[in-house]
């Protein structure tokens, strides 16, 4: 698994289309952050606060970890290799986290630079007041776990098409509709009240949940699940693909 953790590293860093994925992540939210005027500007946003950056990296997230995992099987396929992997001594279980984690750990490190804005914010906070910092950790944790399943959902996207664009297409459908529809349908007040159980399924709901500073062992095995639930789609996919 170690190895074929290292060669997802060094396969998406061996060409430029690895740096300009993390560069793009860092350059948008980097440009609404500090630059664009709206409400996601935090110099406009009246006090100290990540908050911002918590409410649109979800979006960028949508477009960004698709775009990381969308080769991961799609080009192991397409170049005929997937079955060269298949000989060798480790079952699909140990191929699909090693992939797995070789994508998450390239996110990972996507997140590091963002350290930078919790340094500024504390530099842009002139009235001596400490910023919260569980509801900052706890946004955070979010974040990574976020992460961690539209990176399952991406691994399993990318199983499922030898085309790397349709394995990312299909990658960014599944995550928006795991994301927002469950809220959005929520917000449909069917029956004149809003069905908080489809709200519930949602991950916005967790996500905002844990977003707030108080991480509740469910959230924490929602996300679980979910990983659980799609690398186990990945490798009810990878059977089907060799029979």
């Amino acid at each position: 698994m170690r190895a074929i953790f290292l060669k997802e590293i060094n396969s998406f860093f061996s060409n430029i289309i690895g740096y300009l994925a993390i560069g793009v992540f860092l350059l948008i939210n980097g440009l609404f952050l500090w630059v664009f005027e709206g409400e996601f500007n935090i110099l406009d946003y009246g006090f100290s606060s990540l908050n911002p950056f918590f409410q649109i990296s979800p979006w960028v997230f949508i477009f960004l970890i698709p775009a990381i995992t969308m080769r991961s099987f799609s080009e192991e396929k397409k170049q005929g290799t997937f079955e060269l992997l298949l000989t060798k001594p480790l079952t699909k279980w140990k191929l699909i986290l090693g992939k797995y984690f070789g994508n998450l750990f390239v996110v990972f490190l996507a997140l590091i630079p963002t350290l930078l804005y919790v340094l500024t914010i504390v530099k842009l906070n002139q009235s001596g007041q400490s910023f919260d910092q569980g509801e900052l950790i706890g946004s955070y944790l979010g974040l990574l776990l976020l992460a961690a399943v539209f990176t399952a959902i991406g691994i399993f996207s990318s199983a499922l098409s030898k085309n790397q664009i349709a394995a990312f297409i299909i990658a960014i459908l599944l995550c928006f509709l795991c994301f927002f529809a469950f809220s959005g349908l929520s917000n449909l007040n069917l029956l004149g009240s809003d069905i908080y159980a489809l709200e519930y399924l949602g991950i916005s709901f967790h996500y905002e949940s844990i977003s707030r500073g108080v991480v509740d062992s469910r959230d924490l095995i929602y996300f679980l699940s979910l990983i659980i639930l799609f690398l186990s789609f990945t490798k009810i996919t990878l059977n089907k693909s060799v029979q």
